[in-house]
């Protein structure tokens, strides 16, 4: 609402509108004339909030693993997100990626600021073509380097990597992981296993995936703390590894 009012009557009428609008958000989760996101609808928001979270969630696993520059996004919506209220998903997509750069990012100045580094970004909608009922699909391309990765969220509303690298798995989001990338060879498990123990780093719960049998694999470790960087750094020099990096995500642990 406009704050210029000076009436006493004009006061009244902005503060129960303000009122209305909180209201309206902690009810029905529909958000109005925010200044640091979208607008959303009451009717869209039970199905959207989940899928905002994932797309934060998908940006930030890309913004933290991207070193270079970046210079193209593309983001693909499948099946059911395509009807979604894909601004929202796109905003909440660029908040994460450019937040390791820019930590007070919120979904309204994300895309302000990814125009300005002139980063390109595409949307791309399509009817369902898989096994899942609707899933987001991120690619980031550097001058070197082309990355994707994918994620939908279940019936518990909580958002899962469904492919990373062209990689097909089923992974929750942790707070603290690592995710490694390496050839497809016995010993990998073994090696993050003995590193890990030898420092004290316990791993609450692993993941792998491969793209087939001698290919190209990756792991990704859930960990009660940040993994030390000491630790990364003896992990990087192991010649079997391909490349280790630290992830953070806000998954609302208190």
């Amino acid at each position: 609402p406009h704050l210029g009012a000076s009436t006493m009557e004009a006061q009244e009428n902005v503060a129960l509108q303000v009122a209305e609008q909180m209201a309206d958000y902690l009810i029905k989760g529909a958000v109005s004339n925010a200044i640091n996101m979208p607008s959303i609808t009451a009717e869209e928001a039970p199905r959207l909030k989940p899928f905002v979270k994932l797309a934060e969630v998908l940006g930030a696993f890309v913004g933290q693993v991207t070193e270079d520059p970046i210079k193209e996004v593309e983001i693909l919506f499948d099946g059911s997100t395509a009807t979604m209220n894909t601004r929202a998903l796109i905003s909440a997509t660029l908040a994460g990626l450019i937040r390791p750069q820019v930590s007070d990012v919120n979904m309204v100045s994300a895309p302000i600021m990814v125009k300005e580094r002139g980063i390109i970004v595409a949307e791309v909608k399509r009817d369902k073509s898989g096994v899942f009922d609707g899933y987001i699909k991120l690619t980031v391309k550097t001058e070197h380097k082309t990355r994707a990765i994918a994620g939908t969220c279940f019936s518990d509303g909580k958002p899962r990597f469904i492919q990373i690298k062209g990689i097909n798995l089923d992974a929750e989001v942790g707070q603290h992981m690592l995710y490694t990338t390496n050839a497809d060879a016995p010993g990998i498990i073994g090696l993050l296993g003995t590193v890990c123990g030898e420092n004290g780093v316990n791993i609450a719960n692993f993941q792998l995936g491969r793209n087939r049998p001698g290919g190209d694999a990756i792991a990704l470790l859930y960990l009660d703390a940040p993994f030390p960087e000491k630790v990364l750094e003896q992990v990087r020099a192991h010649k079997s590894i391909d490349s280790a990096k630290r992830l953070h995500f806000d998954v609302g642990v208190a």
